[in-house]
């Protein structure tokens, strides 16, 4: 199974950018996205931004997928 993530734009290089959500950074694929700009959240799925998201949403995506993280860890 394969999940989307929010990862902030953090570096822009033509189509190829650096993404990262609390310290873990990715490289991604900025193809879809229209200009995209350096602190934009994205939705990321299999290394490719395919949306852009609110800073607020986004977070509020991250503080879910860290509650899920960690009752997974306590099972």
């Amino acid at each position: 199974m394969c999940l989307a993530i929010p990862l902030c734009i953090t570096e822009i290089n033509g189509n190829d950018a650096i993404g990262e959500r609390e310290g873990i950074r990715r490289s991604i694929r900025l193809d879809f996205i229209e200009n995209p700009k350096v602190g934009e959240y994205v939705i990321v799925h299999a290394g490719f931004a395919i949306e852009r998201l609110g800073e607020e949403q986004a977070k509020a995506n991250i503080a879910a997928a860290r509650e899920v993280e960690n009752e997974l860890r306590n099972l």
